[in-house]
C-alpha cells in the first residue's frame, strides 16, 4: 500500500513541471503580439530618440548630421528653457496641491452625502471625460475677454472693474490655466480618495467621537493617516501628469502671452516642429524624461516612507 502511494506521488511530482513548463510555453505566446507591439512603438522609437537628441536634423530632410553634447549645452544656457521650466515648476507644485486638495474636500462631501451620492459622484467626475482639446476650448470662451460668460457674468453683478483678459494678460493667464486643469482633473483623485475613504472602518470615527474629538481632529488623526496609501497614487499620478501639460496651453494660449504660459512640453512642441529643430526639441526630451524620473523616484519614496510610518 505504500509502496503505491509512493509511486503515486512520484508520478504527480514528475507531472507538475511539464504541466507548468507547458503553460508557460503558452504565456508567452500571449505575451508576444503585446511585447512585439511595445517593443516597436515604445523601446525602438525611444533609442532612435537618444541618438537623434546628439543630432541637428530638423525633422524633414535626411541630413542628420551628429553635434555631439551641443544640443544639451544650449538646453544649459537657453534663457527661454529657464523659463520654461520655472513655468513647468510653478504649475506642477500649483496643480498638485490644488488637485489633491479639492480631489480630497470632494471627497469627503460625497462620502457624508446620504441622498444622490451617484449622481455628485458622477458630476464631479464628469469634466475628467472631455479631452483636453476640448477643456480648453470651452474655458477659452468662458474667459474670452470679449464675449466670454465669466467677464458678462461679473458685470452683470456690479463688477465691472473686475473684467481683465484672462488670457491675454500674463497676471492672471498661468492662473487661468491651472484653475480650469484643476477644474477637469479633481474628479479623477476624487474617485481614488473616495475609495480609501470607504476603506476606513466607521468604529474608528465613532470611536474619536465618543471620546470628544471634533470633526477636524478626527480627519487629522483618523482619515488622513489612512488615507496615505491613496495619497500616494494620487500625488504620484498628478504630478506627472502636471509636468507633461501640453493640451491647455496649446488652446488656450499658444504659450503666451509672450512666454508666460510657455512650459517644457510646449517648447519642445514648438521649437521641434514649429521651428524645424527636430534634435534639440528631442534633446529637451530627454531631459523632461530624466525630470519626470528622478522627482518621481524621490516621491514615491518619501510617500511610501509616510506611509510605513503612520
Amino acid at each position: 500500500m505504500a509502496t503505491a502511494i509512493e509511486r503515486a506521488d512520484k508520478l504527480l511530482t514528475a507531472a507538475i513541471p511539464k504541466k507548468k513548463k507547458k503553460w508557460q510555453s503558452y504565456a508567452l505566446l500571449f505575451i508576444l503580439p503585446s511585447f512585439l507591439i511595445y517593443t516597436l512603438f515604445v523601446i525602438v522609437p525611444t533609442v532612435g530618440s537618444i541618438y537623434l537628441s546628439f543630432t541637428s536634423w530638423d525633422g524633414i530632410s535626411e541630413d542628420v548630421r551628429y553635434i555631439g553634447f551641443a544640443n544639451f549645452v544650449e538646453i544649459l544656457h537657453s534663457p527661454r528653457v529657464h523659463n520654461a521650466l520655472k513655468n513647468t515648476m510653478v504649475m506642477t507644485i500649483s496643480l498638485v496641491l490644488l488637485e489633491n486638495i479639492a480631489a480630497i474636500v470632494l471627497a469627503m462631501l460625497v462620502d457624508k452625502v446620504r441622498w444622490f451620492r451617484k449622481l455628485f459622484r458622477s458630476i464631479f467626475y464628469f469634466p475628467t471625460l472631455l479631452s483636453g482639446i476640448v477643456m480648453g476650448f470651452v474655458w477659452a470662451m468662458i474667459l474670452n475677454y470679449n464675449f466670454g460668460v465669466f467677464n458678462q457674468i461679473l458685470d452683470s453683478i456690479g463688477l465691472g472693474s473686475w473684467v481683465v483678459d484672462w488670457l491675454g494678460n500674463p497676471e492672471y493667464a498661468m492662473l487661468s490655466i491651472i484653475l480650469s486643469t484643476v477644474w477637469k482633473g479633481a474628479g479623477y483623485y476624487m474617485i481614488i480618495y473616495l475609495a480609501g475613504l470607504q476603506g476606513i472602518p466607521a468604529e474608528l470615527n465613532e470611536a474619536a467621537s465618543i471620546d470628544g474629538a471634533n470633526g477636524f481632529q478626527q480627519f487629522r488623526h483618523i482619515t488622513f493617516p489612512l488615507l496615505a496609501g491613496s495619497m500616494t497614487v494620487c500625488l504620484v499620478l498628478s504630478m506627472i501628469s502636471a509636468l507633461k501639460i501640453f493640451d491647455q496651453i496649446a488652446v488656450m494660449t499658444d504659450g503666451g502671452p509672450g512666454f508666460e504660459t510657455e512650459t517644457l512640453t510646449y517648447i519642445i512642441y514648438k521649437v521641434g516642429f514649429g521651428e524645424l529643430r527636430q534634435g534639440f526639441g528631442t534633446a529637451l526630451a530627454m531631459v523632461l524624461f530624466l525630470i519626470i524620473m528622478f522627482i518621481t523616484v524621490i516621491q514615491v519614496k518619501f510617500l511610501r516612507k509616510r506611509e510605513v510610518q503612520m
